[in-house]
């Protein structure tokens, strides 16, 4: 049986908002509209956030402004509150990407409220919104504050929300592992699974994730990413990481990997920096050049 595998890019939002440096909106824009022309399915374009908060996330009207839509591309936004769920219907974007914690600290932490009032805000939203809706469920795994997270407190918080939402449950801190991945995604049926790689457990924990039945996978060009309230928390699964991965276990991805690449190569000038995937660097199997082509180049430069 053909398998296919959505995959969302969050580099636009969670990929940039762990960045020291604030990129212009029309940047922003400008990264959305090159992964989109790669061929990726879903892309979370902007983050509906408090501009003193984050920052890096300031204007995302402007970014979702500069936004040329393709066809066949879904543009999400990410919301913590109705205030911010308000402003991101306001932009035209396609889906709402809700956020709420799955402890009571990091609710606090990361959206001024507690594990309650976020829940209520969500049940709220999920009520009212015309659009699609995607529940977040970060620190599903672990909590940089409260520790190991109780599988059955997740199962329990997703309980309200199954039937009318489509469920992605985060590994915010990248604690997760295999085992734990297939089983939580099983136990709760998740459709989908928003994975770090902060202790390189991320792409295993992927196809776990697939194992257990999920269907969607959220990672970030070039692996960027973290959070600014969870301490030591480092970046997404690199998109294109994932893809060459799940290309080569014949899973469809409708990525293009070549142009996927040239994203990365082309953000890693913006941002000065070498970024924590790998294939970009190391390019597609087989080889866009051949070995001696590679030599040649080298020597020539050398």
């Amino acid at each position: 049986m053909e398998v296919t595998v959505t995959i969302c890019d969050v580099g636009p939002r969670d990929g940039l908002q762990n960045e020291p440096d604030v990129l212009a909106p029309s940047l922003r824009a400008e990264l959305v509209n090159r992964i989109a022309a790669a061929g990726l399915p879903r892309i979370e374009a902007a983050s509906f956030v408090r501009a003193e908060a984050v920052p890096q996330m300031a204007g995302a009207e402007k970014v979702v402004a500069g936004v040329v839509r393709r066809p066949g591309t879904t543009y999400s936004g990410l919301a913590l509150n109705e205030r911010g769920y308000d402003r991101l219907v306001a932009t035209g974007l396609d889906r709402v990407n809700f956020t709420l914690a799955a402890t009571d600290t990091f609710n606090r932490r990361n959206g001024s409220q507690s594990l309650a009032d976020a829940r209520a805000a969500a049940a709220r939203v999920v009520e009212r919104s015309e659009l699609p809706v995607t529940l977040t469920i970060s620190c599903a795994f672990g909590c940089p504050f409260e520790g190991r997270v109780d599988p059955g407190a997740v199962a329990e918080l997703v309980v309200g929300f199954a039937t009318r939402v489509e469920v992605v449950l985060a590994d915010t801190i990248g604690v997760a592992t295999p085992t734990h991945v297939r089983s939580l995604v099983e136990r709760t049926g998740a459709r989908g699974v928003h994975l770090h790689n902060t202790r390189n457990t991320g792409y295993a924990n992927a196809l776990a994730a697939l194992e257990g039945g999920a269907s969607l996978l959220d990672a970030s060009c070039g692996g960027l990413g973290g959070c600014p309230y969870a301490p030591r928390a480092t970046g997404n699964i690199a998109t294109e990481d994932l893809v060459y991965l799940l290309e080569g276990e014949n899973l469809r991805t409708g990525v293009d990997l070549d142009a996927l690449i040239g994203v990365s190569e082309w953000l890693e000038g913006v941002l000065g920096r070498r970024l924590e995937g790998y294939v970009y660097r190391a390019g597609p199997f087989p080889s866009r050049t051949t070995p001696d082509e590679a030599s040649s180049t080298i020597s020539s430069s050398a």
